[in-house]
């Protein structure tokens, strides 16, 4: 599922920043806003790079300085 940050106005005219919602498109992480915040206007949604930590590589110093502590 991607990620998406939204930032929205409550109907009590709040201005709530940095929601974190998981959906397959922008379109399903707005009706999930909708169902949480009734009432509520989008002001924006974008969409949040993953990072993937599983693709760093470790170099040898690194790894001897784990070993070490």
């Amino acid at each position: 599922m991607l990620k998406y940050v939204i930032s929205i106005r409550t109907r009590n005219g709040q201005k709530v920043d940095g929601l974190l919602i998981s959906s397959h498109d922008i379109a399903g992480a707005e009706v999930k806003v909708k169902q949480m915040y009734r009432n509520c206007e989008i002001l924006s949604c974008e969409f949040k790079q993953q990072e993937n930590k599983h693709l760093e590589t470790a170099t040898i110093e690194d790894i001897l300085t784990l070993i070490s502590k």
